[in-house]
């Protein structure tokens, strides 16, 4: 039997919190037998999770001799890391245990030096700040969770589920993970990524601008079929300069902006409509469905009808 530590810090979110007590908790293998021992782990005995107070049953030490760890996020990720957690983290990774984050539990990892020079992922509304404090990070926004072998992180809070899915399958194989699946009431492995819960933002432009009349214009003009021919005449410049001019700016080309632009009123018509993907890539100004498709996926992880499905 795998023995799973939970670790608790002060401002736990909750549903971080509980996911894998449940999951791993509720595991069972061929005959009925518990595939895990879940404890719960914490630096005092008290944690406080801001909607309720928890009693830890084991202390740090609890973590030593778990098989795994999983660090749930915490409602404010720059409070501190108490240093006796970092140390506890840091000796589990040194004798091989696997550890796990949940949500921006991945700060905590990051804190204890464990990501270092590794791929990782968090809440994507996150990941820019993991970024930035966090530069030795290779940072995917786009993923539900990243698996380096030993250390794992995984997205948002729903994440995290897809995130213990794996883990058992690691551990038990795919039968008695769809079986944990099935008891979650969720599929064993979910289509696209966490790019599809992001609503298709553009690169932030300073403020005052040039370009800014022209990004209005573009995205009043987005469902018309424009060159960058057309773009620069609108904006009074040469191809040339206008496309050195964007890159500068916004870090994309006037295409790439257009097209974004357009993926996001497609985001918006599959929500609210029941128009064809045919009629939506005409009305948003791809040049056909096909191209459609193909960018759409590009952008947000899915194809337009997975994403109908899962959003309107």
């Amino acid at each position: 039997m795998h023995t799973v530590a939970v670790l608790a810090l002060d401002s736990v979110i909750p549903f971080d919190l509980s996911t894998p007590i449940e999951v791993f908790g509720r595991t069972r293998l061929p005959g009925g037998r518990a595939g895990y021992r879940v404890r719960i782990c914490a630096a005092a005995p008290r944690v406080d999770a801001g909607l309720f107070t928890l009693q830890a049953p084991w202390g740090l030490d609890g973590l030593a001799d778990a098989d795994t760890i999983i660090v749930p996020g915490v409602a404010d990720v720059s409070r501190p890391v108490p240093d006796a957690v970092l140390d506890a983290l840091r000796a589990a990774a040194g004798d091989g245990t696997r550890i796990a984050s949940i949500c921006v539990g991945t700060f905590t990892l990051a804190a204890a030096g464990l990501l270092t020079g590794l791929r990782a992922t968090t809440h994507w509304a996150a990941a820019g700040q993991l970024a930035d404090a966090y530069p030795d990070i290779d940072v995917d926004p786009d993923v539900l969770y990243v698996d380096n072998g030993q250390i794992l992180t995984s997205a948002g809070a729903a994440a995290g589920l897809d995130l213990c899915l794996h883990l058992i399958r690691r551990d038990y194989g795919s039968a008695v993970a769809a079986d944990a699946a099935r008891l979650s009431v969720m599929p064993l492995e979910r289509e696209g990524g966490q790019a599809q819960f992001i609503v298709a933002e553009q690169p932030p432009t300073p403020r005052g601008s040039a370009l800014e009349p022209l990004l209005r214009w573009l995205e009043e003009n987005a469902g018309r079929e424009l060159t960058l021919e057309d773009i620069a005449t609108r904006a009074g410049m040469s191809s040339r300069t206008l496309l050195r001019r964007f890159r500068e700016q916004t870090g994309s080309t006037p295409l790439q902006w257009l097209h974004r632009a357009r993926v996001r009123q497609a985001q918006h018509l599959l929500e609210t409509t029941g128009h064809s993907v045919e009629r939506i890539a005409v009305q948003v100004g791809f040049g056909s469905p096909t191209a459609f498709r193909d960018r759409f996926k590009r952008v947000a992880g899915v194809s337009p009808q997975a994403y109908r499905k899962a959003f309107r």
